[in-house]
């Protein structure tokens, strides 16, 4: 090796290591203010390092000796329905749409690819009202049913976008070989592309799962039961008009990152495969 390119990669190393730092600082301050006993704050210094850890912010969040220590677990099991339920239904619905779009001609195909386009212009907090009202007409406000049709509407023209480009990077070859054995189109689609398409399918899933799991806005909107809030809507609690209890606070923070922490460790690989899985043509 040399001293060019020693050089070089001591200077790449020492940017990634810089950048890594970075990043996790601010995670760090998280960590030492749900470490620190009494909710209070740290006091400003270069490191946040609490002098007296402790897990009493930990037993505040999950209401160990209040007087409702299921709760916290109620909400807990309330966000993981209504995140798994929306992926589910985001894919169901998404994937022969994408497969669709990608495959087959057909009137009207261009102007709902733009319609889905134009719904991605607009913020969720535009649609707030509008989804209220229709909630209330069908009797679904404070239902973990309506939250879910609504995070589903959401998420499901983004899935359809992944998709179609995953598809259109299959190539057609493969599915007319397979008609030309006697397969139908139906099991072209069921046997050929979508097991091809399953890492876009797989991270297609996480995004719709992380959208739903860290939406704040409908979920504040849509619900007022204590015991129908998402995690969210029960961290948001923490903080008040006057005042706000950062240790807890921070605390709920690392235990409503832990479960998407380990969905991304168990979906790595097939994340890895998924977010290239368009990258042919689209």
């Amino acid at each position: 090796m040399t001293k060019a390119s020693r050089a070089e990669s001591v200077a790449s190393h020492a940017a990634l290591v810089l950048a890594t730092l970075f990043a996790l600082y601010p995670i760090s301050w998280v960590v030492s203010t749900a470490l620190t006993p009494g909710g209070g704050a740290l006091r400003a210094s270069a490191i946040p390092i609490p002098t007296h850890p402790s897990l009493e912010n930990f037993r505040v969040v999950i209401g160990l000796g209040s007087d409702h220590p299921s709760l916290f677990a109620r909400q807990l099991a309330n966000s993981l329905v209504v995140a798994i339920m929306t992926a589910i239904v985001a894919v169901l619905v998404a994937t022969p749409t994408a497969y669709a779009l990608s495959r087959f001609r057909f009137v009207g195909k261009e102007f709902g690819v733009r319609a889905l386009l134009a719904t991605q212009m607009f913020p969720t907090v535009a649609s707030a009202v509008p989804l209220y009202l229709i909630l209330s007409a069908l009797h679904l406000l404070d239902t973990h049913a309506g939250l879910v049709l609504v995070y589903a509407s959401t998420a499901v023209p983004f899935a359809i976008f992944q998709l179609r480009g995953a598809f259109n990077a299959i190539p057609r070859d493969l599915e007319e070989a397979a008609m030309v054995d006697g397969a139908t189109r139906a099991q072209a689609f069921l046997r050929v592309a979508l097991p091809a398409a399953r890492p876009a399918i797989a991270v297609t899933a996480l995004f719709a799962f992380m959208s739903a799991w860290n939406e704040f806005i409908l979920a504040a909107t849509l619900l007022s039961r204590e015991r129908a809030f998402t995690l969210p809507v029960v961290l948001q609690s923490y903080v008040g008009e006057h005042d706000a209890a950062w240790g807890p606070f921070a605390a709920g923070a690392i235990l409503v990152s832990v479960p998407v922490m380990i969905l991304f460790y168990v979906a790595q690989r097939q994340l890895l495969a998924g977010l290239t899985a368009g990258g042919v043509k689209g």
